[in-house]
């Protein structure tokens, strides 16, 4: 039995826990608001809002939910564009895609609406950037977006006047960007009992690459959560980061002692996934998908990460991150076993790290080649280093004879040219839809040369590295 708030109706299912949430929105529910089209979360034209109960607050977050089992549900507040709907008039920000002309054929609209109504559901202010941050995983294909950029600075414009509200959720309902039931969510909320229910289905966490498969084959069937086995929290204790296997992006984004440690972090992120999609995927799950351009898997390898391992039984091993990837799509993970945390160290003051990555779009997209690396430099000596590059090898490749050639190593021009010739004998891309063996070579080159030009402007410029 899966028991949520569906807008301002409690739904009781026995439907099966691997059909999408898209599906049921539409045909069990009739609400056809909620679109479905690309069903690889890439359109955001399903976006919903889905509120999660803590204390006596419900926060709220974008999701896909054509990518999202109904199971990821139970206990939730699940708002889709009608329940965003006034009696009377249009909300906030329904009137301000309206007033900035921001809709042409009106499919994509819904999923703005629902976006920009979670982004007013947000504590406190927003600024622009987390204006255009919300909208990042919706596609309009008509109106070239310059309207819709225009109604979500109005719409962040109107939620200044939000600060420091003793009731945010009272102004916003007086105010028109949410309906007043709202209001009785939390108490309806706790209502719903969350039992812990454990199947012995397919596993699965966010549910954003498997969905983007399977959501027709796990329509008719039960799925095992990974929340009812592994933690969703981020440690940090004596210079070690742990990172629970079930944590979201959205985590890692929002944590203010990686921002410190990794001052680029939410740029990296940006590249990587939309807000809808940070919300919904979890760390491990891009691990254990086994992508050879999996960004997460290429971004901690080049933290030296190490992986807890946890089986049916209790019994837990560590094993190092970057022998964790066999073959193409083949994991050192047993049958019974799974991920149940990642760590690493933090840097140091004389540690610098680097995410770069090219695609066909600059955001989003998925990765032609992507490449991080940290790097320990003291007295331009290299003492320690860690590389990794993804798309060009049946698995997401740690550099291990690069690694070992520049450490020890002055760093300078002469080095990172003679390493990038190593690189080159280290890596097998082949050519594919996403290029060929030649041009992932040279991503592969101008990659690791961006990594430098980036850490170290001041010692290195594009010349230096131009054929």
């Amino acid at each position: 039995m899966i028991e949520f708030i569906l807008n301002n109706k409690k739904i009781r299912t026995e439907a099966k826990t691997g059909m999408s949430l898209l599906h049921f929105i539409r045909e069990n529910q009739g609400l056809k608001g909620t679109k479905s089209g690309c069903k690889e979360g890439d359109c955001g034209a399903c976006t919903v809002l889905m509120g999660t109960l803590a204390s006596d607050t419900v926060s709220y977050q974008s999701i896909t939910s054509c990518l999202t089992p109904l199971a990821n549900v139970q206990g939730k507040h699940i708002v889709t564009v009608e329940g965003v709907n006034l009696k009377d008039t249009l909300n906030v920000a329904q009137q301000a895609i309206k007033d900035n002309f921001a809709t042409q054929c009106g499919f994509c609209t819904p999923g703005f609406v629902n976006s920009l109504s979670g982004l007013a559901l947000k504590p406190g202010t927003v600024s622009e950037q987390e204006a255009i941050d919300a909208l990042s995983g919706n596609i309009c294909r008509c109106t070239g977006y310059k309207s819709i950029e225009k109604a979500a600075h109005e719409v962040a414009h109107k939620l200044q006047e939000k600060k420091n509200q003793d009731n945010e959720l009272e102004w916003l309902v007086q105010n028109k960007f949410v309906p007043s039931y709202f209001k009785e969510i939390p108490e309806k909320l706790k209502a719903i009992v969350n039992t812990k229910k454990e199947n012995s289905g397919v596993l699965v966490a966010g549910g954003t690459d498997l969905y983007v498969h399977h959501a027709d084959t796990l329509l008719d069937q039960d799925i095992q959560q990974t929340e009812h086995l592994v933690g969703h929290t981020i440690h940090i204790n004596d210079g070690i980061c742990t990172i629970d296997a079930n944590v979201k992006v959205t985590q890692l984004f929002e944590n203010k002692d990686l921002n410190t440690y990794f001052p680029a972090l939410k740029k990296h992120l940006r590249l990587i996934s939309s807000e809808q999609i940070r919300n919904m995927a979890s760390v491990a799950g891009n691990f254990v998908n086994a992508s050879p351009i999996g960004d997460l898997s290429i971004f901690f390898l080049a933290l030296n990460s190490t992986l807890k391992i946890k089986n049916a039984q209790g019994e837990t091993r560590l094993l190092p991150f970057k022998i964790f990837f066999k073959d193409y799509k083949k994991i050192d993970l047993k049958i019974d076993e799974f991920i149940e945390s990642i760590s690493f160290e933090l840097p140091d003051e004389n540690t610098y790290f680097n995410f770069e990555k090219v695609s066909k779009r600059t955001y989003l997209d998925i990765a032609g080649v992507n490449s991080a690396i940290s790097l320990k430099v003291n007295n331009s000596i290299i003492y320690d280093a860690h590389i990794a590059v993804g798309g060009v090898a049946a698995i997401p490749m740690y550099l291990t004879k690069t690694i070992r050639f520049i450490k020890g190593k002055e760093l300078n021009k002469t080095t990172l040219t003679e390493a990038q010739e190593l690189m080159q004998t280290e890596i097998t891309p082949i050519s594919d839809v996403r290029g060929s063996e030649q041009y992932k070579r040279l991503l592969a080159r101008q990659l690791f040369f961006a990594h430098f030009l980036t850490l170290y402007p001041d010692l290195f410029q594009l010349k230096d590295f131009v054929v």
